[in-house]
């Protein structure tokens, strides 16, 4: 039997904070403790009383004054796009035609799927992130190599191959029957596998046609217990686009409706220029519009509407969109979707931010009941955060008078450095023995009880 206790200060969420003074929505132990037995929460609360329910001899990770939290979820990024982050000058597109697609033919290579996949594992964990719903490119072997690295690392993580048969180069298409049959092998092989989850990946309405859109119907019919993500009204170009390719569909939302696409599993990455009809469409079928601000800042595509989504009933996660999006970082993240609703007259809470980096986006996954927080039976994916790892940031902390500033200091100027460890399944990854880098000064790593 393995065991470790992780001491720090421990905040998980319960439920969605109703405001920033929503004490309720969430537990927090100034001195806490998490009882990691053989990669699961066995215990979590008062330093005190979760020492008592381990076992002689435990190990402890001291990371104190640090905050322990669950790891954080990332609900929308292509990791083909690693490097092509920072890409200059153009919207959606053209974006796409001059950088992306070039970029992602390098993905028929195995040797290139696999190093660029252990890096964007590695990047992802280096910022906090233990869970990610990607991309891949369309080759299988971007989709063999995405897992490969994911199950190294005991990731939880979900992925699929992209279909496209039109509006894209040759290299990158495939005939409708073909995108089905290597699906379906990839379903085979990696879903359920270990930690992995698929996800159906028809990329958006203008690189699939009608035929092809047949074909991820009868995927989803199939494979009801697999994940289904695509991209919805991102740009106003894009959308004008996709509506001329089926006339027949009411507005660019009907497209994916009419081939029963939409449902609790269904995740539309941005979702910014959408009428209440096909929000109250998303809210009837449950699909979820993944709000990804750093990238529709960087594209210039729009900004998203969060309380219209809330009146309506519609459910929305938040993602970094790597490669359009800049950063691997979910705090980064909060902080440019602070900035995009502040624009529009609503307001962001560091307690919802939070929420939404854990406990939110495991719900709109379905998956509350192993990731997103720390209860007993929880998946031991955990992320320590260091509110004073910047100058800056010490500074500003000698001032701050509650959690929730913290929480707000983290959000608005943390970064990568903010993380002092992420544990997958119990095991440290960042500063622990895998990782490269030394613990922080303040963490006395693996003492024993």
């Amino acid at each position: 039997m393995s065991e470790l206790l992780i001491r720090g200060r421990v905040l998980t969420f319960v439920k969605e904070p109703e405001g920033i003074d929503d004490t309720a929505s969430y537990r927090f132990f100034e001195d806490g403790a998490v009882l990691v037995r053989n990669g699961k929460v066995a215990g979590v609360g008062a330093h005190a009383e979760v020492a008592k329910q381990a076992g002689d001899g435990v190990k402890v990770a001291d990371h104190r004054p640090h905050l322990v939290l669950p790891g954080l979820i990332d609900t929308h990024l292509h990791f083909p796009q690693t490097q092509a982050i920072a890409s200059y000058g153009a919207q959606l597109l053209e974006w796409l035609n001059t950088y992306i697609f070039v970029e992602e033919q390098k993905f028929k290579a195995p040797e290139h799927a696999a190093f660029i996949a252990g890096r964007f594992m590695d990047e992802l964990l280096a910022n906090g992130t233990t869970t990610a719903v990607a991309y891949c490119s369309v080759h299988p072997e971007s989709v063999d190599a995405f897992f490969n690295a994911a199950e190294a690392r005991n990731m939880r993580m979900v992925g699929g191959k992209v279909m496209m048969d039109r509006n894209a180069p040759e290299a990158l298409t495939d005939m409708p029957e073909k995108g089905y049959e290597e699906t379906k092998r990839l379903i085979a092989k990696w879903h359920g596998r270990g930690r992995a989850h698929y996800a159906i990946s028809p990329r958006f309405a203008i690189t699939s046609t009608p035929g092809q859109m047949e074909m991820s119907r009868a995927l989803v019919a199939e494979h009801p217990d697999c994940y289904v993500q695509t991209h919805l009204s991102e740009n106003k170009d894009e959308i004008a686009f996709a509506t001329s390719l089926y006339p027949q569909a009411k507005d660019y939302t009907d497209i994916y409706a009419r081939y029963d696409l939409l449902g609790r599993k269904t995740l539309l990455g941005h979702c910014i220029h959408l009428s209440d009809r096909e929000i109250s469409v998303l809210a009837e079928t449950g699909a979820v519009g993944v709000f990804c601000p750093t990238s529709n800042l960087f594209l210039g595509s729009g900004l998203f509407d969060r309380d219209r989504f809330d009146r309506l009933g519609a459910r929305y996660s938040v993602a970094t969109d790597v490669g359009a999006g800049t950063s691997f970082s979910m705090l980064e993240t909060m902080d440019e979707a602070y900035k995009v609703l502040h624009l529009q007259g609503q307001r962001l809470s560091p307690l919802n931010s939070f929420y939404m980096m854990t406990l939110g986006n495991a719900r709109a996954l379905d998956l509350e009941h192993c990731i997103g927080s720390l209860h007993v039976g929880a998946d031991a994916d955990i992320v320590v955060l260091d509110s004073r790892a910047k100058p800056a940031m010490e500074l500003r902390m000698q001032v701050a008078s509650s959690l929730t500033e913290e929480l707000f200091i983290l959000q608005t100027m943390g970064d990568d450095r903010s993380v002092a460890e992420v544990y997958v399944a119990g095991k440290p990854m960042k500063c622990g023995p895998r990782g490269a880098s030394a613990p922080a000064p303040s963490a006395r790593m693996f003492e024993t009880a």
